[in-house]
């Protein structure tokens, strides 16, 4: 089934449509308010809705952040007044009402690093009590810290824990840091441990990532938000090339998820998002791409229906199976979810 957007396209994303006057025998009907759909520069155009079919596609959700502030203290949010409280559970359950989210992975918030444990003791909490969507996550972690082995072991056999991220586009992270040798050894762990590394770094430093991940050839990586490519960046040329050769290498897959948040609010367009997600699309082929909300930071831009809905734009042309590996399958496959 075929569902409009408000003006009939995708490209009136956040705008308002205009209504025809009324047609002989009372009838009144939609018309396109927008550029690309008025009929002097082209035609009305609709997206397939997944979920608007008998047997809706299901959502994994592989990029799902929650914090508490009153127990963890996250100290980029000083710099991010929007998102400065707290996020909880049923706020996620809110903001994916209606979305068919069937299972969802908690990914870490870059807190202060001294409440990495308790963060985690914290999400495996919440994995266990079977009352929410998360069914499994990626906790915080220092590779470069020489007790690293010490901090993840003590979570190895925790069947809920299937990874491991540290952010690397900070200022405490410069350029190559990744590469250190105690840090390359800390993801060589984790491959030995069963566990991923998630690469969320700078998308000028992606050679940096191709480098750590040939490394490192057991271990098993993600790469956040599309490499975290830009929607505003003028020339995308270097990017592609990078994201060419992360997706030579078979031990990493990409998670499609971060890039709205990266779109000029209030005028963005699911059109703007395209060209990046389908160049990723392209590279790593429909069974190594992974559905990420990256919820509330989406909330930046948009909201978490408007992301998704704007993918399932983005991807109308695939076929039914291949838009179920990236919004389920895959990530079943990947994180071993039952």
């Amino acid at each position: 089934m075929s569902r409009p957007f408000p003006c009939a396209c995708p490209n009136n994303w956040l705008g308002t449509a205009s209504f025809r006057p009324a047609l002989a025998g009372g009838e009144r009907g939609p018309r396109p308010a927008c550029r690309c759909c008025h009929p002097r520069y082209g035609k009305e155009k609709t997206v397939t809705n997944p979920t608007s079919s008998a047997t809706p596609i299901p959502i994994v959700d592989t990029h799902q952040h929650l914090w508490d502030l009153r127990r963890f203290r996250l100290p980029w949010l000083q710099d991010v007044p929007q998102l400065d409280r707290s996020f909880l559970a049923e706020d996620y359950r809110q903001a994916t009402a209606g979305l068919n989210v069937v299972k969802s992975i908690y990914m870490e918030v870059d807190l202060d690093p001294a409440q990495q444990v308790e963060e985690a003791e914290y999400v495996i909490d919440l994995c266990t009590r079977g009352d929410s969507s998360m069914v499994a996550a990626v906790i915080a972690g220092r590779p470069a810290s020489p007790v690293f082995k010490t901090y993840i072991s003590r979570f190895a056999g925790v069947p809920y824990v299937k990874g491991v991220r540290q952010v690397l586009h900070v200022a405490t992270t410069p350029p190559g840091y990744c590469l250190d040798p105690q840090f390359v050894r800390g993801i060589q762990l984790l491959g030995e441990l069963g566990m991923s590394f998630d690469l969320c770094m700078r998308s000028p430093e992606l050679q940096d990532g191709v480098q750590l991940v040939d490394a490192c050839p057991h271990t098993r990586f993600i790469l956040d938000h599309c490499g975290n490519a830009s929607v505003q960046a003028p020339d995308l040329s270097q990017w592609q090339k990078d994201i060419a050769a992360l997706a030579a290498r078979q031990n990493v897959v990409c998670k499609v998820s971060g890039i709205v948040a990266s779109a000029k609010p209030g005028v963005w367009r699911p059109a703007d998002l395209e060209p990046i997600v389908k160049h990723v699309l392209r590279e790593f082929g429909p069974d190594r791409v992974l559905f990420g909300g990256d919820w509330p930071v989406c909330t930046l831009t948009a909201t978490y229906r408007q992301w998704v809905e704007a993918l399932w734009w983005i991807v109308r042309d695939l076929g039914p199976a291949d838009q179920r590996q990236l919004f389920h399958d895959n990530a079943v496959r990947f994180y071993g979810l039952e």
